[in-house]
């Protein structure tokens, strides 16, 4: 039986994983259409599948008492949903699903505790993953906190931008609205503003990028760290591929070293 990784595998960390640690899951691998709003973790319910997706966005959330929503983090085809697994923790808080479309495999968690005991290997690499995806978390409440609905906007359409195949970016007012934490008139008002900058092609359930460099610039600062993380702990390129995550690691590393001096 050959171990290569086969070319249709497109999930990121998937095709990082050593031979053997993938030949480990392979048989356990079950291929998954997913659809929007398809729940893939629900709150407060044991995790009974984690899902590595291989197309399309999952939205992580946090769901308040009166049943307010906000996005804290997303998964596309550079990750897998259900981290909380990975700490021994059987359930969250946290609610997971699809924002877009797209497929995946679904992978049974009692399976991978056993093949994580099993391969240290593996369990070093998933770990590491969460890692990135904390720090994607905590780039989201830094960009809640500190930066204006124009530039969160920016930085949520390169994220989707990251994990789309071409230009063109599905996503709603109503999903917009979510991830950046305001109303549907407020997401309209800040479309119109990138758009007539030029940077994208706002229609009617997706965004069409046209610059991606004055989405950087705009998105100013917001994006690039969790995405050079990602790149620096877990190897290759996020992405697109650009060089942007590696760059931004670096010029962040270098202002950290004049920080301490």
């Amino acid at each position: 039986m050959s171990h290569s990784i086969p070319m249709e595998f497109r999930n990121q960390l998937l095709r990082s994983l050593r031979r053997e640690d993938l030949a480990r899951l392979e048989p356990h691998l079950e291929p998954v259409d997913l659809k929007i709003k398809d729940i893939l973790v629900e709150q407060d319910k044991p995790i009974e599948h984690v899902y590595f997706v291989e197309e399309g966005i999952a939205s992580v959330v946090t769901v308040s008492p009166a049943g307010r929503t906000l996005e804290v983090s997303n998964v596309g085809r550079e990750g897998m949903t259900g981290i909380s697994i990975l700490f021994d923790v059987d359930r969250t808080p946290l609610r997971t699903f699809m924002q877009v479309a797209g497929t995946g495999f679904r992978f049974p968690v009692e399976v991978l505790l056993k093949e994580m005991e099993a391969s240290p290997s593996l369990r070093r690499k998933l770990l590491r993953y969460a890692h990135t995806v904390m720090i994607q978390t905590s780039d989201t409440a830094l960009a809640l906190g500190h930066y204006t609905v124009n530039q969160r906007l920016a930085r949520w359409i390169l994220m989707g931008h990251d994990r789309a195949d071409g230009n063109d970016v599905p996503l709603t007012h109503e999903f917009l609205a979510l991830m950046l934490g305001v109303r549907r008139a407020g997401v309209s008002i800040a479309l119109a503003i990138i758009e007539g900058e030029g940077m994208i092609r706002a229609m009617r359930g997706h965004v069409v990028v046209r610059d991606r460099a004055k989405l950087i610039d705009m998105a100013g600062g917001s994006y690039g760290l969790s995405e050079a993380e990602y790149a620096r702990v877990l190897g290759g390129s996020f992405g697109r591929g650009d060089g942007f995550a590696e760059r931004q690691h670096q010029q962040s590393f270098s202002g950290l070293i004049t920080d301490f001096n």
